[in-house]
């Protein structure tokens, strides 16, 4: 088994290279991302475009602002290179541009921390950089480049830093939306997702499972005829409709004011002790967590019920009943270990809902959660948001499938991965 699982884990790498290849290539190939967004809003606010006046070169979005500003755009945006170079660069693998300056030939350029760099063209052509005052050469620290702007064959001469960064050094780029790094800005949003997503999936098995067997002993009576009624009619209901319907009725609208109408916290929070924080905390809580787990019930609850259904109609159940033992024992020791075994299938997906939050549940309860992250950053083209989210959806169900087979095995002596 353990050999099963190490292949597991080594198929993983290229199938996570595989799924980040195919997402970075149609999200960066496709139209409308940030520097178009960002060349119509400087054409938007410098009044270029439509309506203008101008010559006819303002017809064209590249003509309406200076090549060099373009240039600094696309440069910023990663867009000055090939999208095979950008997604080795994304990973790592390919040297980043850092600390890009523009420079003069023989004229001393700033470059932070009071350093002056002149930058020399030698005889071969190539770029001396040089210290202005230690008078050292800084080919190695330093590159020098000079850059064709546009298809009229201006130039422009830089220097810049490089360094080998990308997801496979921890590091996933700065937000262009938050101009914060990625890094934080999922950090501080995860632990808020994955207090609903684990409170959710836990209160779901238990809830469901022992609902499904006490449906499954009570096949046919009025509990079972309600129960199942009920979890279907809840199926049916969109968790962010079922959430504004709660808050209509619970929030403090038209009728009781029993839970806070959204956020995670009260005002006063930091002035409490550590009890009445847990109790604030879960009292804000309790509606989105009904919300967002509501439909999970009927999926859970059914298979459950329909699994312990069919185990007890087994011969091993007769003749355990025909030995003489007890029912509890029949049905909790031998018949439940059988009739889990489609729910912990399904666990390494769930697993996978719970950490990626809800777009929905979150908008309605006004939660600063992932989903809504990932939504408005889909929305903007915030693409180094984006395609974190990519790396993290990736091995959260790559990992959740393993989890899923582990627990598989370890609840069905009949299953011996090879």
């Amino acid at each position: 088994m353990l050999q099963y699982f190490i292949r597991r884990l080594l198929f993983a790498v290229p199938t996570f290279f595989g799924c980040t290849i195919i997402v970075f290539f149609i999200v960066n190939l496709a139209p409308g991302g940030p520097y178009e967004q960002q060349v119509q809003a400087l054409k938007a606010g410098s009044g270029f475009g439509i309506g203008s006046e101008s010559s006819a070169a303002s017809k064209d979005g590249a003509a309406t602002i200076p090549p060099t500003a373009l240039a600094e755009l696309k440069r910023y945006y990663g867009f000055d290179k090939p999208v095979y170079v950008r997604y080795l660069i994304w990973l790592g693998l390919w040297p980043r541009e850092t600390d890009s300056y523009n420079v003069k030939l023989g004229e001393p350029r700033n470059v932070g921390q009071g350093q002056y760099l002149i930058v020399e063209k030698t005889a071969n052509g190539s770029y001396s950089i040089i210290d202005k005052d230690s008078k050292q050469s800084v080919n190695g620290v330093w590159t020098a480049e000079n850059s064709v702007l546009d298809s009229t064959g201006i130039t422009q001469l830089r220097v810049f830093k490089t360094e080998y960064a990308g997801i496979l050094t921890g590091h996933f780029g700065n937000s262009y939306e938050y101009r914060e790094p990625v890094i934080d800005l999922i950090a501080s949003r995860i632990p808020i997702s994955l207090q609903f997503g684990v409170i959710g999936l836990v209160l779901s098995y238990v809830i469901c499972v022992y609902l499904g067997i006490q449906k499954a002993l009570r096949h046919g009576s009025t509990f079972d005829l309600i129960s199942s009624s009920s979890i279907l009619i809840s199926y049916s209901i969109p968790g962010w409709a079922l959430g504004l319907l709660l808050l209509v009725l619970l929030g403090g609208g038209s009728f009781f004011d029993v839970f806070p109408l959204g956020g995670l916290q009260s005002r006063e929070y930091e002035t409490l002790s550590l009890g009445e924080k847990i109790l604030d905390r879960a009292h804000h809580f309790v509606l989105p967590v009904i919300a967002s787990t509501i439909q999970s019930f009927a999926t859970l609850t059914l298979l459950m019920k329909n699994s312990l259904l069919e185990n007890l109609s087994q011969d091993y159940i007769r003749t355990a009943f025909a030995k003489g033992l007890k029912e509890k024992r029949i049905i909790w020791l031998h018949a439940m270990r059988n009739s889990v075994i489609p729910i912990a299938a399904n666990i390494g997906h769930i697993i996978g809902i719970a950490f990626v939050g809800s777009f929905f549940i979150e908008t309605t309860f006004n939660i600063e959660g992932i989903g809504k992250l990932s939504y408005y950053a889909i929305l903007s083209r915030d693409y180094t948001v984006v395609f974190a989210f990519t790396v993290i959806g990736v091995m959260v169900n790559l990992f959740g499938a393993i989890i899923s087979d582990f627990v598989l095995a370890m609840i069905d002596p009949r299953i011996r991965f090879r």
